[in-house]
């Protein structure tokens, strides 16, 4: 079983940053990645980035490329931690933010093929 526990989200002005993060524990067999979706209001969720368990690769999404960092580490409790720094945001960022943990196809170019998921934090972007 994994549990994945997200912090809180924020809002932010438009050109503003934010980090999230993700606390992931559990037996992860069979996974190779992790990873950010998001759901726009009125919209399908969508692969944010994502990062395969040793730091790399990584993947973005095209709105994202240059302005959102995935980025992984192993916490002091031996918790794995799952980070997103969001810099320039823009009000189409707006949207819940998920993290995720699973099997990446093909890492560095697919997101993970998962049924793991974080409880969903709120990012909002206002001009």
């Amino acid at each position: 079983r994994i549990e994945l526990a997200q912090s809180e989200g924020g809002s932010v002005q438009v050109g503003g940053s934010l980090t999230l993060s993700c606390a992931a524990s559990g037996d992860a067999t069979g996974m190779n990645c992790m990873g950010w979706f998001r759901q726009p209001p009125e919209h399908e969720r969508e692969g944010v980035a994502s990062i395969g368990f040793s730091g790399g690769p990584t993947y973005y999404a095209d709105s994202v490329k240059g302005r959102f960092v995935i980025a992984t580490n192993t916490s002091r409790d031996m918790k794995t931690m799952l980070y997103l720094r969001m810099n320039n945001l823009k009000p189409d960022d707006t949207a819940m933010y998920y993290c995720a943990v699973g099997l990446c196809r093909k890492l560095g170019s697919s997101w993970p093929d998962s049924g793991h998921w974080g409880q969903g934090t709120q990012v909002t972007v206002s001009s």
